[in-house]
């Protein structure tokens, strides 16, 4: 951890009214953080700012749109004036649309990158404008297990978080190019338990829902602190974020059926949606819709694990070498049983052992043109 971390944090946070980014706000305030809160709906970011204070913390409100780089830039310029020089910068505000590629417009899509994606951006350019004469700070991204598998219904959505990991391992690079102590950290989340499921702009016919499992925002907030307290490049949040990014990874063609098949019904409830359902792509929703959790806590599971991914890709990696150790001695007691019922050498058939190894036939020689 950074020596200046023994004092109070100045900690900026995109998206903090509600949902995981307010649930945030509340963590690192008992820590006595100063903390500038950054939102669309002014009324409800004011809300979270007060649970800062209430909890210990300073909380500063600015209502403001991410989509707009010289806004965020004056907020942060705001903060460093009246809060001290920022220590973190968490970038955690999105949008989405629920439905399939055909069905959504290039206005849509255009609006989901500028939050999800040119919001992390501006985000990012922001904290590196007062980081980088200090050489000192940490960038923290909230991340997706959808940055490393699409998922249907949601394409703009995982658009954007693939192209936030591949802007972010840019910015990695130059830093380390230029010996900086910035670190720039994301952590990629599992399906979590916030109000963006009531207000999501929807193409769909069933009411969005998350793909369970689901987690509370409070533990995910609670893993968002260990993280900055410990900025390593990326952290994965719980098992579900494992088994779809290894998934992704692995076997990505048995994902697209698997996705395919029961994806789509499963970020739908068995409600229609609503004519008249609020959306929130253009104008934030109302303030009386913003709050930490969502409506489906009677589903979330205990506090996910974080795990750094280096450690998994170890263990995946060695229980891959086991089961190729285990595959690799079935073969050799099978050739050795087959030779002791013909009288053979063992490895014979394979061009090992025997007196003559086997000749490959010409066909099976050269890789065909």
């Amino acid at each position: 951890m950074d020596a200046t971390m023994n004092a109070p944090r100045t900690i900026v946070i995109t998206g903090a009214s509600a949902g995981v980014g307010r649930a945030t706000a509340a963590a690192f305030a008992a820590e006595e953080a100063r903390i500038g809160v950054i939102g669309r709906e002014g009324e409800a970011l004011l809300q979270t700012a007060a649970e800062v204070r209430r909890r210990g913390g300073v909380g500063l409100a600015l209502p403001l749109d991410v989509a707009d780089a010289g806004v965020v830039l004056a907020a942060s310029e705001r903060v460093e004036r009246e809060l001290g020089a920022i220590d973190l910068w968490i970038n955690n505000a999105m949008l989405t649309v629920f439905g399939p590629v055909h069905a959504l417009s290039a206005e849509e899509i255009r609006r989901v990158t500028e939050v999800t994606y040119l919001g992390s951006v501006h985000g990012v350019l922001a904290a590196l404008a007062h980081m980088r004469p200090r050489n000192r700070g940490t960038i923290l991204q909230v991340g997706s297990a959808l940055a490393y598998r699409g998922i249907p219904l949601q394409a703009a959505y995982c658009g954007a978080k693939h192209a936030i990991r591949g802007f972010l391992a840019s910015l990695r690079s130059e830093l380390l190019h230029d010996h900086s102590a910035i670190r720039v950290c994301i952590v990629e989340l599992p399906a979590v338990n916030t109000p963006q499921f009531d207000w999501a702009r929807a193409h769909v016919r069933g009411e969005p829902r998350p793909v369970a499992p689901v987690f509370q925002p409070e533990d995910v907030a609670d893993a968002l602190v260990s993280a900055a307290n410990d900025p390593r490049r990326e952290y994965w949040l719980g098992f579900p974020t494992i088994k779809t990014i290894l998934g992704a990874q692995l076997a990505p063609q048995f994902l697209d059926r698997y996705l395919a098949d029961h994806v789509v019904s499963g970020q739908q409830g068995p409600h229609d949606v609503s004519p008249g359902r609020i959306d929130n792509l253009q104008s934030p929703a109302p303030a009386s819709m913003h709050h930490a959790r969502g409506r489906f806590g009677a589903e979330a599971r205990p506090a996910p694990m974080l795990f750094d991914p280096t450690n998994v890709r170890r263990a995946a990696i060695g229980a891959g070498l086991v089961l190729a150790a285990a595959a690799g001695a079935g073969i050799a007691v099978a050739a050795r049983g087959r030779a002791a019922g013909n009288g053979s050498e063992p490895m014979a058939g394979l061009g090992i052992g025997g007196d003559q190894p086997r000749r490959l036939p010409e066909r099976g020689r050269h890789a065909p043109a």
